[in-house]
């Protein structure tokens, strides 16, 4: 199986790309490197996927629709694990602008590439902030999302 996974650098993606390595899929990987943290450690983070035969990384943008559809068309991934957001309620509220531009452009980018290319699953991982001032714990996901109380949850939400 070929598994194209978005935020291939961050803690639950490069964790997620050796465990399908270690399984004998085919990892194929996606990053921008942002400085949102350390580049650095986002290396270190795939260091494993990167020795592997099996791992093929693409430095580039969810929101740069040409670049996406290039890798989607020569790749043509049999699953979508799209992790890659930026992240952060705090810094939501200071940049809006960015959080909508990356959350939600780019996740639609990665939407329309999978339309066209059919993989045969969508995974999208979305965050606990999408809940909002929700009195239920622990969260739900039958539970309402009706009032998220920050720019980040918007995006995540949408």
């Amino acid at each position: 199986m070929k598994v194209l996974i978005t935020g291939v650098a961050g803690f639950i993606g490069s964790s997620l790309a050796d465990r399908l390595i270690a399984c004998k899929h085919e990892v194929i990987g996606m990053d921008d490197f942002s400085p949102t943290y350390d580049p650095q450690i986002k290396r270190r983070y795939i260091e494993t996927a990167s020795k592997s035969d099996l791992f093929t990384l693409y430095e580039a943008d969810i929101c740069d629709r040409e670049t996406l559809y290039e890798i989607f068309e020569k790749q043509r991934p049999d699953v979508v694990v799209h992790l890659a957001a930026r992240a952060g309620v705090r810094p939501s509220l200071e940049n809006p602008e960015e959080y909508y531009r990356i959350n939600i452009i780019g996740s639609q980018n990665i939407l329309d590439a999978c339309r066209d290319i059919r993989p045969s699953h969508l995974v999208f991982a979305s965050s606990s902030s999408v809940y909002g001032g929700s009195k239920a714990i622990p969260y739900s996901e039958e539970d309402p999302v009706m009032f998220p109380i920050s720019p980040y949850a918007v995006t995540k939400r949408t």
